[in-house]
């Protein structure tokens, strides 16, 4: 994602600032990233980070559900997604 984060706010509200990534899956994305909660998004590690990533563009593949995917049964594919920052740019 090429969308900078306020490093003051906890992890999960500053992934929210991301196109596309609300707080019920920003919640779950932290959740199976082993990521405390409480933390702040300015203390996260390099690792920490590269495991968002890889969870944000293919969240099927860690088992988040397809109902809380913001894509579901898409007009163009009959495909569900989770669409972030990165689609709706390329998009506009």
């Amino acid at each position: 994602c090429n969308t900078n984060v306020d490093g003051r706010q906890k992890v999960m509200y500053a992934l929210t600032a991301i196109r596309g990534i609300g707080r019920r899956i920003s919640n779950i994305v932290c959740k199976k990233c082993d990521i405390d909660l409480n933390k702040r998004a300015g203390e996260l590690s390099t690792d920490e980070v590269n495991k968002i990533v890889a969870v944000i563009s293919n969240p099927m593949q860690f088992k988040i559900p397809q109902w809380m995917l913001n894509r579901q049964r898409d007009v163009k594919d009959g495909k569900t997604s989770q669409k972030d920052a990165n689609f709706w740019y390329q998009a506009l």
